[in-house]
């Protein structure tokens, strides 16, 4: 009698690294279904809404608009304007495949650019405040961080804002964005300080580039989004 001992052999029939490029799969294909819901310029513009939101939020030049689009596969869905901090209104964009939405992801302005006046910056400073602490269907919130800089005086006070809402199961995640930009060895230490940071919500890093990071964001997304559903192992 011949033993087989070909590990191949032994493995099981899917492996984990197939079952997480299957579930990146799915993944990618709900982020790709985003198609422009609404825009406003003030809170009470915003329609009621039931599914599970997502809110993109981060200072300007972050790289947000580039992740949202680059999640999606849709290279103008989020504007990025030539002018960081110009794009003043809140964006929402349905989710859900067979034209049915079962979740929204939310574009909020970016912040903190310099040449945006005192007066508007205050403005918005509270309209996302007051997003950040009253929506009530807002399922997470992903902050985009450049980690060359670190979190800013600004990301920290969202930080504070939106803790109350993450210590009652707000999910949070931070997306460490232009990864490329840096080493691998600087890579891995801003992934350690973000993780200090984060206070117990998720941290990644991404490069639209280098394709890096993609993968596990939009699965994690689609996990918080359909919690009873989850196609990962």
């Amino acid at each position: 009698m011949t033993t087989n001992t070909n590990p191949k052999a032994c493995s099981p029939a899917t492996p984990p690294a197939d079952e997480a490029a299957k579930a990146a799969a799915i993944a990618l294909g709900w982020l790709h279904t985003a198609k422009f819901l609404t825009t406003a310029p003030q809170l009470h513009f915003l329609p009621a809404m039931e599914v599970p939101e997502f809110a993109f939020v981060g200072r300007s030049n972050a790289g947000k608009s580039t992740c949202i689009n680059t999640l999606t596969q849709q290279k103008q869905l989020a504007f990025a304007s030539k002018k960081p901090g110009r794009t003043q209104h809140i964006n929402l964009f349905s989710l859900g495949k067979q034209g049915v939405t079962d979740a929204i992801l939310t574009d909020l302005p970016g912040y903190g650019y310099a040449a945006v006046p005192k007066a508007d910056k205050i403005r918005w400073q509270q309209v996302m405040a007051n997003y950040l602490v009253t929506r009530e269907n807002l399922k997470a919130i992903v902050l985009m961080c450049d980690p060359r800089h670190g979190l800013t005086e600004l990301d920290e006070i969202l930080l504070d804002i939106v803790r109350p809402r993450v210590e009652e199961g707000l999910k949070f995640l931070v997306v460490l964005t232009k990864a490329d930009k840096l080493t691998r060895v600087e890579q891995n230490k801003a992934l350690s300080i973000m993780k200090l940071q984060a206070g117990g919500g998720e941290v990644r890093l991404f490069s639209s580039p280098k394709r890096q990071g993609i993968d596990e964001i939009a699965t994690l997304l689609w996990q918080w989004a359909h919690p009873a559903s989850d196609p990962a192992p």
